[in-house]
């Protein structure tokens, strides 16, 4: 199977760019996977942002610690499987933290919503809950992929070795900046630190520029704003052999419609 993973999409811009890009390559891949947490306005995702990224061919919406920026989304997260937040929240937290679904060709794929505790807020560990969660879904399919939504890229290696052999894919989300580290681990597990952001290049990991800048300078709070201009779309194609859960290929993707794709 082959399965196309976007980084996490900010605002307008970012959406805009995701929209132009499944229009013209959806059809190349099995099951699409979309990282939206920061899809409305930089923060968050809303219910009408959630239906257009179904619309457009998107298989599941991953999330991450602005899962519950937008209130609206609360119940909407109770009631999909298409949509997920980091599963090792508290219990009685809205939402699904993993889910089961099929791909183009019938066959079962797991994903994995986690949260890292490094330089983030206090979450349950993500290395016990996905053993755990894993256990369970293994016994259904062993195509199993994982977004762990982290700051730290020592967090992020320690838990993807931690799952090699266990997980078909294991890629980082959060940092907003893709990172060239794409590989196989040695038990079949494909591998990335972040796949970066779909967004405008002209900001500060999606943010107006200025408004950053004048943060860093004065240490005062700030309105921020999406930038844009510049965009691009970034995540990762992977192929998994449906039979085995192993991954075969892990490429990085850095596109924008005019340019087309980066080397």
């Amino acid at each position: 199977m082959k399965v196309l993973v976007v980084g996490d999409v900010v605002g307008r811009p970012g959406r805009n760019t995701l929209q132009v890009f499944l229009e013209k390559y959806k059809d190349n891949y099995d099951f699409i996977i979309v990282n939206g947490e920061n899809s409305a306005g930089g923060f968050g995702i809303t219910i009408k942002i959630a239906d257009e990224f179904l619309s457009w061919g998107v298989d599941v919406i991953s999330g991450g610690n602005h899962s519950w920026d937008k209130k609206e989304i609360y119940e909407y997260m109770d009631n999909s499987d298409r949509i997920l937040r980091p599963a090792n929240y508290p219990e009685g937290v809205c939402g699904k933290g993993y889910t089961i679904l099929e791909d183009k060709k019938g066959n079962k794929i797991a994903l994995i919503s986690l949260q890292g505790r490094v330089f983030m807020n206090a979450v349950d560990c993500p290395f016990r809950t996905s053993k755990k969660l894993i256990e369970e879904i293994s016994k259904i399919t062993k195509n199993i992929i994982v977004d762990f939504h982290a700051e730290a890229t020592s967090e992020k290696i320690a838990l993807g070795k931690y799952l090699d052999g266990e997980i078909s894919l294991f890629y980082g989300t959060h940092t907003h900046v893709q990172t060239a580290d794409e590989r196989i681990l040695n038990n079949g597990t494909g591998y990335i630190s972040d796949i970066g952001m779909t967004g405008s290049q002209n900001g500060v990991i999606g943010t107006d520029a200025e408004t950053i800048i004048n943060k860093f300078l004065t240490s005062l709070p700030q309105k921020f704003e999406v930038a844009e201009g510049d965009e691009h779309l970034c995540g990762i194609e992977v192929e998994i052999d449906e039979k085995t859960g192993k991954c075969q290929k892990i490429k990085r993707i850095n596109w924008s419609e005019n340019e087309g794709f980066r080397s």
